[in-house]
């Protein structure tokens, strides 16, 4: 890129292969008003402001050029690549792609129709009877009918599925962390609805209720540092007593360069800087990370940044970190204004922590009520919340052999299509500099009710509240009463109540500085259960007054949380009891399992009164040359009737005889030929099979290159079969074919 030295503007713009770029995509945003202000002290806000809308296009323009260059790079995905392929028992072709794509092809090729039920690449295949079964990159399980109708869906991992297969009446799904999963193999069915009922009545024998205590912490920093006693007052005093650390920093760095920066390495997937890792380091430093406390995730957006920490005892409880940002200023481009968002599994439970930085202001409610709305609806995490809230091995209905946690039924993307994804966890927290004011009051009243403590005047004039009980913000949400002085605006390093603003502007005292939480409560009265399986109360919420080193003060809350989960071996134990002693359970298995009975009725039968002599054994790995079975699978329903034809093919030509006989040692040699045929069949749900066999004779006549009786004067027959044999039997490989041959003899 190239920038006018003198004006910082941007002049050029050079892609990937070194070819100037021209500017006409920034000519469609529309521009915007840009009046020169006075650089005076007096007027710094304006002239701020004025600055960025001067380095809105420089600022664009360098997004727009790192995002042209990724693409020519080749930052992105081949949606088209195909992932898995299976062949139906109908013999229909199945394949999977990465974009999701299901798609159905018929025996010779032709695309016959294509589904896309999930977003997620499509990671493997199973087919069994009727049904096909779907794994994908998101640790979702479908199940397809043999028309691509959606049975059923479910969460089997929380990772992607690696493989699909069937065994001893269950589907196993192998996810990529090595979990093995299975689920009956009638599932989604009758027996499923049995199971989730039988369960759900000795739910109160296998829930266990843990507590945690989470300390989250909010501060807007002022582009400064700070000491290490400013943080061991705000988060290492009290951090012996938790298990899980979230904070959330606000103008950890600004100005348009930064932010510029900061765009243009958003649009590749980058983030974060020197001055975001100084407090991260800082933080760790006080909460003793490494030995007390582990880092385990973090997200920064321009100035925004937040951060996760777990106590190293409870470690293996807390995962799936997942990471977004939402920007929300300069036309919802930029981080100057806009929210990070860490979510994190606790205890198999879902909890979202959203550091957010509002429009400032006193008259910007509306924009405030309007960013928070933005961020609420728009912020997406790499992996959908309702893939990790549907806890993995849960069904719908169906109930998983390995492990889960709750009887959550999974919300899928067609059954809660248009739900923001924060919407679905088990507990948000909130936090941030919102920049809500007081309203209706002036600085030196503000200053009178503050140094008497009559907070709860100045809630009275509250916006935050007065937006939240008229429902414009944070619905749903809760905060504790405020017992603590409004943390804004304070001189730097002047400690007590005497630092509020006093310069020309007088800003009047804000709690602009807020955490605000729901759980998965409909109501306050409930209790923790896994039908409500997080429940939080506050311990502490308060303000860190002796802390100078912002013009903010930092908040702290610590919330006391309870949460319910499955005790897995118990439950496991249950399963095992209920599918022993119930009788329906035994009763609809046995019906299941069933092998429908099957006659083979033979039709003409061809032989030429001689029998082949020297068997060449092939195995069950694929028909001879000579041989055609049409069809060579198939479905029979009940009550119907299945032709099979078998035809004898010739393929020599008559170059390849002398005095008829075949001379070519590559061809079908001369010798009679005899075909064992093996029908398999087993119902939509049966792992074990009953075999048919039916043996098909081709005798060789060196006069005539077909197939002759002696008694029918040559006349051509069907051929059909001289020997059926039924048993009930598995054979599971070539071997077991090839040694089941040895054992047989001709008629």
């Amino acid at each position: 890129m190239y920038r006018d030295a003198r004006t910082r503007e941007l002049l050029k713009v050079f892609n990937s292969d070194g070819q100037m770029e021209n500017r006409s995509d920034l000519s469609s945003i529309q521009d915007f008003p840009v009046e020169l202000v006075s650089s005076s002290r007096k007027d710094k806000t304006q002239s701020s402001i004025g600055f960025f809308q001067r380095s809105r296009n420089a600022i664009m323009g360098a997004a727009d050029a790192v995002r042209r260059v990724a693409a020519k790079g080749g930052f992105g995905d081949d949606n088209r690549r195909t992932e898995a392929l299976v062949v139906t028992i109908d013999g229909m072709i199945w394949t999977g792609y990465s974009s999701g794509l299901v798609v159905q092809w018929d025996g010779n090729g032709n695309r016959i129709q294509d589904f896309l039920y999930h977003s997620f690449a499509v990671q493997c295949f199973c087919t069994y009877g009727m049904q096909i079964w779907v794994g994908y990159a998101s640790g979702i399980v479908q199940v397809l009918d043999l028309k691509g109708n959606l049975i059923g869906s479910w969460v089997a991992h929380s990772c992607p599925i690696v493989k699909l297969t069937v065994g001893v009446g269950y589907v196993f799904a192998l996810g990529n962390h090595g979990g093995i999963r299975g689920w009956n193999i009638t599932s989604p069915g009758p027996l499923d609805s049995i199971l989730h009922s039988e369960l759900g009545g000795k739910e109160f024998l296998y829930t266990k209720i843990e507590n945690i205590k989470i300390l989250s912490g909010t501060w807007n920093v002022g582009q400064g540092k700070a000491s290490q006693d400013s943080l061991t007052s705000w988060l290492g005093s009290v951090a012996s007593d938790v298990g899980l650390v979230v904070v959330g920093l606000q103008e950890v760095e600004m100005g348009a360069g930064f932010l510029a920066m900061s765009a243009a390495k958003e649009t590749v997937g980058l983030e974060g800087s020197s001055a975001g890792q100084w407090w991260l380091d800082m933080i760790d430093k006080t909460l003793d990370e490494g030995s007390t406390f582990e880092r385990i995730g973090s997200r920064q957006l321009a100035g925004l940044v937040i951060a996760v920490w777990v106590k190293t005892n409870i470690r293996v409880h807390v995962g799936d970190v997942d990471a977004a940002a939402v920007p929300c200023g300069f036309g919802r481009a930029i981080g100057n204004k806009g929210a990070v968002g860490l979510r994190v599994r606790v205890y198999g439970r879902i909890m979202c922590f959203v550091n957010c930085h509002f429009a400032a202001h006193l008259d910007a409610v509306g924009r405030r009520n309007a960013d928070f709305d933005h961020v609420y609806r728009t912020m997406s995490f790499s992996r959908p919340t309702n893939l990790l809230n549907a806890t993995p091995g849960t069904l719908p209905l169906p109930i998983t052999v390995g492990t889960s946690s709750s009887f959550s039924m999974f919300r899928g993307t067609n059954s809660a299509e248009g739900m923001p994804e924060l919407s679905e966890s088990d507990m948000i927290v909130f936090l941030g500099d919102f920049n809500y004011r007081l309203d209706d009051i002036s600085y030196d009243e503000a200053r009178d009710f503050v140094s008497q403590r009559c907070f709860d005047w100045l809630r009275e004039r509250d916006q935050l509240r007065a937006e939240m009980e008229a429902g414009n913000a944070f619905q749903g949400m809760r905060e504790a009463i405020i017992t603590f002085p409004p943390t804004y605006k304070f001189e730097r390093h002047q400690a007590g109540l005497a630092g509020y603003d006093s310069g020309e502007k007088k800003r009047i005292p804000a709690w602009c500085d807020r955490i605000l939480y729901r759980d998965s409560r409909s109501s306050l009265g409930a209790e923790c259960s896994l039908e409500y399986p997080v429940v939080s109360s506050i311990l502490q919420y308060e303000a860190c007054m002796d802390v100078t080193d912002s013009d903010h003060k930092p908040v702290r809350c610590i919330f006391s949380t309870d949460i319910a989960r499955v005790d897995e071996p118990i439950r496991r134990q249950e399963f095992g009891e209920i599918l022993e002693s119930n009788e329906k359970i035994k009763c609809l298995l046995k019906e299941l399992y069933k092998i429908p009975e099957t006659i083979i009725r033979e039709s003409t039968v061809m032989e030429n009164q001689k029998k082949a002599t020297n068997h060449q054994l092939r195995g069950s790995f694929g028909l001879p040359r000579w041989l055609e079975v049409s069809p060579a699978t198939g479905i029979i329903r009940p009550d119907h009737i299945v032709e099979v034809s078998v035809h004898h093919e010739e393929f020599q030509t008559l170059e390849e005889f002398v005095d008829g006989v075949v001379q070519n040692s590559w061809c079908e040699d001369s010798r009679d030929k005899e075909a064992i045929l093996i029908v398999k069949v087993h119902g939509n749900y049966t792992i074990q099979t009953r075999n048919h066999r039916v043996r098909v004779h081709h005798c060789y006549s060196s006069k005539k290159n077909q197939l002759t009786d002696p008694q029918s004067n040559g006349s051509r027959h069907v051929q059909g079969s001289v020997l059926h044999r039924s048993d009930f039997q598995r054979l599971s490989s070539s071997f077991d074919v090839v040694e089941q041959l040895h054992k047989l003899h001709s008629p």
